[in-house]
């Protein structure tokens, strides 16, 4: 039938494209035997000149990653403080601070600043996370001398004037009420909180509907007075540029900035998570429902391959196990996956899984399920080499740009490792073997450290939920949505 069928289109594209060219696409069509991929091929070595460190007299350290024979830099001044240094009350300090330093100096205003960087060809960008606050800009090399004297006034003088900080605060807390009408937001940031509970890491880095009004300009200019000191950052550069030239160009823009006579604050980054191993945030208007499951990942040096080539096993991609069970066989989400989040004491591995309010239990053990799997069992060559190959050109594509070099760089130092460990990337991880990820698996996600957040309605999933045993403990708490506190370190809900 299906042939009498195809009789009729057969004709028409005789008569369009001619017989020579009709059996030429007959063949390509048959020539197609493979009912699977072929295996991957042997990963490419990467080209990666060690990047270069030198520092100025105050402190500032200056690494260069060299990029021959592209005409362009990124540079990035990254200071090593961030979210973890926002005080009690003041959550979103840190991310309110980096956001207005691009929104004005004392010498530009907002719109002057972000017109100066334009005629350069680049945007000059802002931004904080745990451990980070960055400038950065990307332009032609001729450009980068103009391009380091934005990023210099951006960084060590910026103005913040009230008008730029009531309309940063308005986006932000515009934006919050959208964020906070999705159960994947507040799963992940309860789940966070959950984990960290009274630490430094506990509370949302952006901060809370309730804490970015407490902030005041005075607490901005006191966490800048505190934290951007050139013996607290770092200038990275990438691109087409020599460690002569580099060292001149930091010294121009940088070399005047005054490091502090105060010594630099510290504080401890030790948290005492929350004795709570499975929460329910009642969202009863949710259209759907998310799962979230973090645990605590260390970050030791020998470990680094094998938690990266088991993150990408579990959830790294649309061929990853989690996607495989719960979005292409059982049709549950629209995608489901891991990540880790790497921090300078430890990190987090995070799975999310967005889906119907009715199947959250059956995700959630379906998760757990492959969270077990990986400890009790070690990866097949094939997978392993699929994920590997995945993993390993991920990767390679992410630093052919300068962009992309430099954040790679970046991401290590604020990781305090050293940015050797650029050139060793692909070594590492081809020498992963099933048995370390299977150790390192078993080491790390065991159950009773495993932290779960289900948001949604309620009602539609807390009888199975509690059928199914969802937790270590197996006991459930149960927070409405309008309790939930995520500033409060030692709970999730309001006094």
């Amino acid at each position: 039938m299906k042939q009498r069928l195809m009789l009729k289109p057969l004709r028409r594209a005789t008569a369009l494209i001619g017989a020579g060219a009709l059996l030429t696409l007959t063949l390509a069509v048959e020539a197609q035997p493979f009912e699977t991929p072929p295996p991957p091929a042997a990963p490419r070595e990467l080209r990666i000149s060690a990047p270069i460190e030198q520092s100025l007299p105050n402190g500032l350290r200056v690494v260069l990653a060299e990029r021959r024979g592209v005409q362009l830099v990124s540079a990035q001044l990254l200071v090593l403080s961030g979210s973890e240094a926002d005080p009690p009350q003041r959550a979103g300090l840190a991310s309110l601070t980096a956001g207005l330093l691009t929104k004005g100096t004392r010498l530009y205003s907002a719109s002057a600043l972000a017109q100066a960087a334009e005629t350069l060809g680049g945007s000059l960008d802002s931004a904080a996370g745990w451990n980070q606050s960055t400038v950065a800009i990307t332009v032609a090399v001729p450009q980068l001398d103009a391009a380091l004297g934005l990023v210099g006034e951006a960084v060590m003088r910026p103005s913040f004037t009230q008008a730029e900080i009531d309309r940063l605060r308005i986006q932000t807390l515009d934006e919050m009420k959208v964020a906070y009408a999705q159960p994947g937001t507040l799963g992940s940031l309860a789940a966070q909180h959950m984990l960290f509970g009274t630490g430094p890491y506990g509370h949302p880095a952006s901060g809370t509907p309730v804490s970015l009004p407490r902030i005041t300009r005075a607490d901005l200019q006191e966490l800048h007075a505190q934290r951007f000191r050139p013996d607290n950052a770092v200038l990275v550069l990438a691109g087409d540029l020599d460690a002569a030239t580099a060292l001149k160009l930091a010294t121009k823009h940088f070399g005047a900035w005054q490091r502090p006579a105060a010594a630099l604050p510290t504080p401890s980054l030790a948290s005492t998570g929350l004795p709570l191993d499975l929460a329910v945030i009642d969202m009863p208007k949710s259209g759907q429902a998310a799962v979230t499951v973090v645990l605590p990942i260390p970050d030791n040096e020998a470990d680094r391959a094998a938690r990266d080539v088991m993150n990408s096993v579990l959830g790294g991609g649309y061929s990853s196990r989690l996607n495989q069970e719960i979005r292409i066989k059982r049709g549950l989400s629209y995608g489901a996956g891991s990540r880790l989040d790497a921090r300078r004491e430890g990190g987090v591995l995070r799975v999310s899984v967005q889906t119907k309010n009715e199947s959250a239990a059956e995700v959630l053990a379906l998760v757990q399920g492959e969270l077990d799997g990986l400890m009790k069992a070690p990866v097949g060559n094939d997978e392993l080499a699929a994920r590997k190959a995945t993993l390993i050109g991920n990767f390679s594509r992410s630093v052919e740009t300068t962009a992309g070099l430099n954040e790679a760089v970046g991401a290590l130092i604020v990781a305090g490792r050293s940015p050797a460990e650029l050139q060793r990337r692909i070594e590492t991880l081809v020498a992963v073997s099933p048995a370390e990820i299977q150790a390192y698996a078993a080491a790390t996600l065991v159950p009773a450290r495993r932290r779960v957040v289900v948001a949604g309605v309620g009602a539609q999933f807390m009888d199975a939920l509690k059928a199914r045993g969802g937790s270590e403990s197996g006991s459930v708490t149960v927070i409405p949505q309008d309790a939930l506190d995520l500033e409060r370190g030692d709970a999730l809900t309001r006094r």
